[in-house]
C-alpha cells in the first residue's frame, strides 16, 4: 500500500511540476490523484477511515472558507478602483525608472502582507507595463515576483502557505510578524538592490493620467475592506477561528455596497455592480487545487509515509541546525515544485512546536519559489501578463539576485533567534 500510495503521488507531483509543458490543469491533476490516495486506504483500512477523512476535511473547509473570503475582498478593490488610484499617484510622481522601481517594488512588498502575493504580483506587473519597455520592464516584473513573495511570507494573510501554517495553529500572527519581517524585508532589499542596478538611468516613458477620484461612498467600501482584513486577528484573539473574522467583514461590506446602491440608484459610480458577478471572478480553479493537494498529504500522513520523510530529512530528534538545513532544503524545492504541497507536507513532517522553527518554513518556502519563474504562483501568473518573461529570461536576471537574498534573509533569521 504504501509503496503504490508513494507511487502514485509522485507521478501526481511530476504532472503538477510540468504543467505549463502538458497543458493539463494542476487542479485537475491534484484532485484526481487525491481521490485515487484516499481509495487505497478505503480498500486497505476502511476501518480507521472515517476518523482520518474527517480530521482532513475539518482543516480543508477552515483554509479554503478563508482563502475564498479574501479573494472576494481583492475583487471589491480592485472592482472599485483602489488600485486605479495607485496608478494614477504614481503618474504624477514624475519619477525616474530607478526611482519608480524602488517605490512599485516597495509597494509591491508591503501590499502582499494584506491582500495576498499572487493579486499583488499580477497588479504590479500590469502597472510597471505602463511605466518600462524593454528589458527593463522584465527586470521590474521579475521584481516584481520576489518583492510579492517575500511580502507574503510575513504575514499570516499574505500568502497561502503562512495562511496554511497559522490556521493550523504553528504559530501566531504577532510570531509570524516578530521572527518574519525583518528575514523577509532582508530577501526583498538584497535582491531588489542587485536588479535596479541594472535598470535604464533616467525618465521613463509617462502613461496618460485618468481620473481616479474617488467619491466618499466609493472611499467608505474601499475602507470596509481592508477594515475586513483586520477581523481575523480581532476575532483570533477572542479564542475564534480567522475565517470567521474575515466572513464577517465580507458580509458586513457586502450589506454595505447594497445600502449604498439602493441610496445612490442614478449615481454614475461603481454601485451598479453585482456582488454576486465579483465573487463569479475568484480564482476557483487554484481553490480545487488546495483541495486537492491537502487531501493527497492527509492520505499520505494517514499511511505514515510523512513520518518515514521527517525522519530521513529532519532526524529522529532534530537540533537547529537540522531545522535550518531541511528547512532551507524545501525552500530550494520550492524553487522547481508548488509551495502549497510542501507546506501541506511540512505540516506533517516537522515535530516540533516552537513558532519561529515555523516561521523559517513559511519564509524558506514561500520565498524559495522566486529563484525560478515556476516556482511560485505569483512568477507564473506574471510570465502570462508579460509574455516576454520566459523561464530563461528570468534565470538570468533575477535568479541569482532572489538566490542571494534567500540565503541573506535565512542567516538574518539566524540572527535573530539567537537574540530573541
Amino acid at each position: 500500500m504504501v509503496i503504490l500510495a508513494s507511487f502514485v503521488f509522485i507521478i501526481g507531483y511530476v504532472l503538477i511540476a510540468f504543467e505549463h509543458k502538458l497543458q493539463i490543469s494542476k487542479s485537475a491533476i491534484a484532485i484526481l490523484f487525491a481521490g485515487i490516495l484516499w481509495l487505497i486506504i478505503a480498500i486497505t483500512d476502511k476501518a480507521n477511515l472515517p476518523v482520518h477523512l474527517s480530521e482532513a476535511d475539518a482543516s480543508i473547509f477552515e483554509i479554503i472558507v478563508f482563502l475564498l473570503s479574501a479573494m472576494a475582498l481583492v475583487e471589491i478593490l480592485v472592482h472599485y478602483r483602489f488600485f486605479d488610484t495607485v496608478r494614477s499617484w504614481l503618474i504624477t510622481k514624475k519619477l525616474d525608472n530607478v526611482q519608480m522601481l524602488w517605490i512599485m517594488s516597495t509597494l509591491s512588498f508591503l501590499i502582499s502582507a494584506v491582500i495576498n502575493n499572487m493579486t499583488t504580483a499580477i497588479i504590479f506587473t500590469q502597472l510597471a507595463r505602463l511605466f518600462f519597455r524593454g528589458r527593463d520592464l522584465l527586470i521590474a516584473a521579475a521584481l516584481m515576483v520576489i518583492a510579492a513573495n517575500a511580502g507574503g511570507a510575513f504575514s499570516p494573510i499574505g500568502d497561502v502557505t503562512t495562511t496554511m501554517l497559522w490556521l493550523n495553529g504553528k504559530f501566531s500572527s504577532s510570531d509570524v510578524m516578530l521572527y518574519g519581517f525583518i528575514p523577509a524585508l532582508v530577501i526583498y532589499l538584497v535582491a531588489a538592490f542587485l536588479m535596479i542596478r541594472k535598470i535604464s538611468q533616467g525618465k521613463r516613458f509617462d502613461p496618460e493620467v485618468i481620473d481616479t477620484n474617488l467619491s466618499k461612498s466609493e472611499k467608505l467600501v474601499i475602507a470596509s475592506v481592508f477594515g475586513s482584513f483586520v477581523l481575523p486577528f480581532a476575532f483570533n484573539a477572542f479564542g475564534l477561528r480567522p475565517y470567521m473574522g474575515l466572513l464577517v467583514g465580507l458580509g458586513f461590506t457586502w450589506i454595505l455596497i447594497d445600502l449604498l446602491k439602493k441610496q445612490l440608484p442614478d449615481h454614475k459610480t461603481h454601485f451598479n455592480a453585482s456582488i454576486e458577478k465579483l465573487l463569479q471572478k475568484t480564482d476557483i480553479s487554484s481553490l480545487k487545487f488546495f483541495v486537492g493537494i491537502l487531501l493527497a498529504v492527509a492520505a499520505l500522513e494517514h499511511m505514515g509515509i510523512l513520518n518515514t520523510v521527517s525522519n530521513s530529512l529532519f532526524g529522529h530528534s532534530p537540533v537547529l541546525s537540522r531545522y535550518i538545513t531541511g528547512s532551507s532544503v524545501m525552500g530550494a524545492l520550492s524553487a522547481l515544485v508548488d509551495n502549497v504541497p510542501l507546506t501541506a507536507a511540512s505540516m506533517n513532517i516537522l515535530k516540533t512546536s516552537d513558532p519561529s522553527i515555523w516561521v523559517l518554513v513559511a519564509l524558506t518556502v514561500g520565498t524559495g519559489g522566486s529563484i525560478l519563474v515556476i516556482g511560485s504562483t505569483a512568477g507564473v501568473v506574471t510570465m502570462g501578463v508579460v509574455k516576454e518573461l520566459s523561464f530563461y529570461k528570468y534565470l538570468k536576471i533575477a535568479a541569482l539576485p532572489a538566490a542571494l537574498g534567500y540565503v541573506c534573509g535565512i542567516f538574518v533569521w539566524y540572527i535573530e533567534r539567537l537574540i530573541f
